[in-house]
């Protein structure tokens, strides 16, 4: 009882406080995410998300059905580590810079950041809440691939589509996905329009990247350990192991990343760009 004789309130959950205060940093997060993640639902870029899952899955599929490749549909462990691992790494590439490729420069571009900044929010709420609903709104799209992949692979081998190595490389895909993101939102936290920070997301990791690892191979001779699509192999590993780390060929030298190496590169990617993002959209003035 109070001083009027009325009941006290039941407690609240944790990190929602009295009425009328602040929620908690996380609590705000995950706000923050959620409504993030539904306006990606609604949108045209998540659309175009699932049109391009559409275009790859139905290209795979025609061009299986049509030459029936027995290296492919010979057995479950042949199917998938030929249609998951290159799939769905070029997906999660597009799936980054179409979901997060503008996730903070927007901030700047559409003013909607004067207004967010002016309520009582921390800024790393504000870019964890983004982060997870495009990591969220990524995930839905490569699941929805896996999902397609599934229904097919079963018209040819029944129950027996799903193992220990299909789960894993999904893992290590989720890793991967992780870790370009943070790539991601790290380009997007340097520049302050959305066109911007899309291109030169989408230049790295559809060529920039590519190119470098090739060149730095093949005329220096140089393990390119350092990009994080190095470590995009891995994601193969369950199906077909682990190849020779070092190969020469006609004089060329080439590198593969070993298992761990490969972990600890999409691992030391997620974290480092992460911080470094927050830390640079921390700094930005909404001027």
């Amino acid at each position: 009882m109070n001083a009027t004789g009325a009941s006290a309130p039941a407690d609240r959950p944790a990190g929602h406080g009295a009425l009328g205060s602040v929620p908690a940093s996380w609590t705000q997060a995950l706000l923050m995410s959620r409504y993030q993640f539904r306006d990606y639902l609604r949108s045209r870029r998540f659309v175009l998300m699932m049109s391009i899952v559409a275009v790859i899955s139905a290209i795979l599929i025609t061009l299986i059905v049509h030459y029936r490749p027995a290296g492919i549909i010979g057995s479950s462990t042949a199917f998938y580590g030929t249609l998951w691992p290159g799939g769905v790494g070029v997906l999660i590439v597009f799936a980054g810079v179409i979901f997060g490729g503008d996730a903070i420069a927007g901030e700047f571009q559409n003013k909607t950041g004067y207004f967010l900044m002016g309520l009582p929010i921390k800024r790393w709420s504000v870019y964890a809440g983004k982060y997870l609903a495009a990591f969220a709104a990524s995930l839905v799209t490569i699941l929805i691939y896996l999902i397609v992949l599934i229904g097919f692979g079963a018209t040819y081998f029944g129950g027996g589509v799903l193992s220990l190595a299909l789960f894993e490389s999904l893992l290590l895909a989720i890793l991967y996905l992780s870790a370009l993101l943070g790539t991601v939102f790290l380009f997007s936290s340097l520049f302050k329009t959305s066109m911007y920070g899309v291109l030169v997301v989408a230049v790295l990791f559809l060529f920039g990247f590519t190119i470098i690892n090739t060149l730095l191979e093949d005329l220096i001779g140089l393990e390119p350990w350092f990009i994080v699509t190095y470590a995009n192999p891995i994601i193969g590993y369950p199906f077909s192991g682990v190849p020779q780390h070092i190969g020469r060929f006609g004089g060329v030298t080439t590198y593969n990343p070993t298992y761990l190496e490969g972990i600890i590169i999409l691992v030391a990617y997620f974290l480092w760009t992460t911080l470094l993002g927050l830390a640079l959209f921390e700094r930005e003035e909404f001027t």
